[in-house]
């Protein structure tokens, strides 16, 4: 039988910052849930473009053209290419849409930094 999913509780459940952790697939994308607080790091994703959805709280995604400030209920695609660096000020979750292929912080590798596998882990 299938079984629907709650982003919103698995966010808020979630015990590690910057962990994006896999709740869906939808064709060749993830869909993904994080709760997130003070900043990832700059990167960018070469070839995918990266949806960002806020489920509670607020979060800047900073951009070298500037920064959009998106609040609970609203969403911004940073296109692919595009050098980015997502901060939240308090907790904030999100939940993301992106392509399987999309390396959590593109080239760039921090302690932050995830593998797909991690994000595929049992919640």
């Amino acid at each position: 039988m299938p079984n629907a999913v709650s982003p919103r509780a698995i966010a808020s459940s979630l015990t590690e910052l910057w962990s994006p952790r896999v709740v869906a697939e939808l064709d060749d994308s993830y869909v993904k849930v994080a709760k997130v607080h003070g900043t990832l790091t700059w990167h960018s994703h070469d070839n995918e473009d990266e949806l960002f959805y806020i489920l509670k709280g607020k979060l800047r995604i900073e951009m070298e053209a500037g920064a959009v400030e998106l609040t609970e209920g609203e969403a911004f695609v940073v296109p692919k290419g595009v050098r980015h660096n997502p901060v939240a000020e308090e907790e904030c979750h999100v939940m993301l849409i992106e392509r399987k292929s999309t390396l959590h912080t593109g080239t760039e590798t921090t302690s932050k930094t995830r593998s797909v596998e991690e994000q595929l882990r049992p919640l």
